[in-house]
């Protein structure tokens, strides 16, 4: 017995919560001989809006043309490569799915993935013009927190012996730390580039170098908050006072914990925001230091799918 499997792609014509979206009925045929016994349809469905599979088809488009890439020589139009994208993204579908989805190598299939990676990080916002849009939008402060993004196992070497370069002893896994900037009501509005699972937040900004200056030429109308993580930037982010070891926090400074992490907790919805959009993120099986790449491109996505970017 065997099974072939057929997509039947349908437009949804009823009123749901996404009209217009883009409805896959997949037919499963379980075949014993020549003959069909049974059969099993489900649905599937891109939980994005059509606008939205047009926006990165368009940009595609716009890669193939600055590379001089000539017409009919793709496996795949820019449509399904966006689809395919797509479905990576939201849906961390394997490669090994989607490639047998579309009739084409594993190879093909990555190389078309990481094109519709770097066409989409190529637009995200810088962190001055973000802030800049939080200030236009009348915030009275951001938020920034370090996010862990899960990789496979790397066994590259850090410099403590013994100790892999992406484990995060925090976290107990291997991974990247990408530093998250949100507004008050914890949407994100940047993300920086990739650094590896050891590093603290204190030292993924420094490394950085353009997080703590940015935050500085900000500061006058946009506070930046930040948990204890950062405390060794406590002049330029905001965080908590920390109770020292056989010392007592004084009632002014327990009822500003109390407020400043009341305010802070709302930002750290944005890495839960991000992670539960966007299944693969939730781990990483390219290369780690793709990570910054692939975080960025699935905020832009999320930028247009929502239209909104502050």
């Amino acid at each position: 017995m065997w099974w072939v499997d057929t997509p039947i792609p349908l437009w949804c014509n009823e009123k749901t919560q996404n009209p217009g979206m883009k409805v896959v009925l997949l037919q499963i045929n379980f075949i014993w001989g020549s003959a069909s016994t049974m059969s099993v349809t489900y649905t599937a469905v891109l939980p994005v809006r059509d606008e939205t599979v047009d926006f990165l088809a368009g940009l595609l488009a716009a890669e193939r043309v600055r590379r001089g890439t000539r017409a009919d020589t793709r496996a795949l139009s820019v449509h399904d490569q966006a689809v395919l994208v797509l479905r990576w993204f939201l849906d961390g579908t394997r490669m090994s799915q989607l490639a047998h989805d579309n009739g084409i190598g594993k190879s093909t299939g990555y190389d078309y993935l990481h094109e519709g990676i770097d066409v989409l990080a190529d637009r995200a916002p810088g962190l001055h013009g973000a802030l800049l849009a939080a200030k236009a939008a009348g915030y009275s402060h951001v938020n920034i927190d370090g996010m862990l993004i899960e990789t496979d196992r790397v066994s590259t070497p850090g410099p403590t012996p013994g100790v892999d370069l992406w484990w995060s002893g925090k976290h107990a896994n291997h991974g990247g730390n990408v530093q998250v900037v949100t507004v008050p009501d914890g949407w994100p509005i940047w993300t920086s580039d990739v650094r590896p699972g050891r590093e603290h937040d204190t030292t993924a900004v420094r490394t950085h170098a353009e997080i703590l200056p940015a935050f500085v030429d900000a500061a006058a109308d946009l506070r930046s908050l930040g948990d204890l993580g950062y405390e060794g930037e406590a002049d330029t982010i905001t965080v908590a006072f920390k109770k020292q070891k056989d010392t007592t926090l004084t009632a002014i400074q327990q009822q500003f914990n109390k407020a400043h992490n009341g305010v802070r907790a709302i930002g750290e919805r944005g890495n839960a925001l991000l992670k539960m959009t966007f299944k693969a993120l939730r781990n990483v099986s390219l290369c780690p230091w793709r990570i910054g790449r692939i975080v960025a491109a699935a905020l832009v996505i999320l930028h247009f799918d929502h239209a909104r970017t502050t």
